[in-house]
């Protein structure tokens, strides 16, 4: 586990921290400082992990969802999370890397959930966006389609629409589209 919080631990601990003019490390922006805490508060369902390329870099990680209910029972989603300088007063952008047939998702990762835009609040914290991804998956919301094609046959023939899912999850084509294999 990345050790997010060693300079407080410190503190805690008695000891002292060094200084950032004697140690040559950078100052926290407030986006770090603000990630810190929403990582060291983030409560992952059993469903969720996390992953981080940079273990010096809290601004981009991974998400992985693993659903374990619903149309997506089975499959492995990774989406990116990119937080900016201006967090959290402005959303992360999140990108799912998995190509998925979805309504909520488009062919080019883009995610349609109110929270990353209209509706985010500097309140809001990674956990809030964890979850909200996690109900997509449990309940795709075709009245508000990124995939007007997958929102169509959602709402016109779920039996359809459940077998185009898992011919995309087991690696195949859905009309002209071929998705990877994502089952776990």
């Amino acid at each position: 586990m990345i050790k997010l919080f060693s300079l407080k631990q410190q503190k805690k601990d008695g000891e002292s921290v060094p200084s950032s003019s004697t140690s040559g490390q950078k100052k926290s922006s407030p986006a770090q400082l603000r990630v810190m805490k929403d990582l060291n508060e983030l409560n992952l369902p059993k469903t969720c992990s996390t992953e981080f390329p940079d273990p010096d870099d809290l601004l981009n990680f991974k998400l992985i969802i693993c659903p374990d209910e619903g149309f997506y029972k089975g499959g492995r989603f990774a989406f990116n999370f990119k937080v900016g300088a201006n967090y959290p007063h402005e959303p992360p952008k999140v990108k799912c890397e998995t190509q998925v047939y979805h309504p909520n998702i488009d062919l080019e990762g883009n995610v349609c959930l109110n929270i990353l835009r209209e509706d985010w609040k500097p309140v809001l914290t990674i956990n809030s966006i964890v979850y909200g991804l996690q109900y997509l998956f449990l309940e795709p919301n075709p009245e508000d389609p990124l995939n007007k094609e997958a929102a169509d046959v959602l709402q016109s023939n779920k039996r359809l629409f459940e077998s185009n899912v898992l011919k995309a999850m087991r690696g195949g084509y859905v009309g002209n589209v071929y998705f990877e294999r994502c089952l776990k």
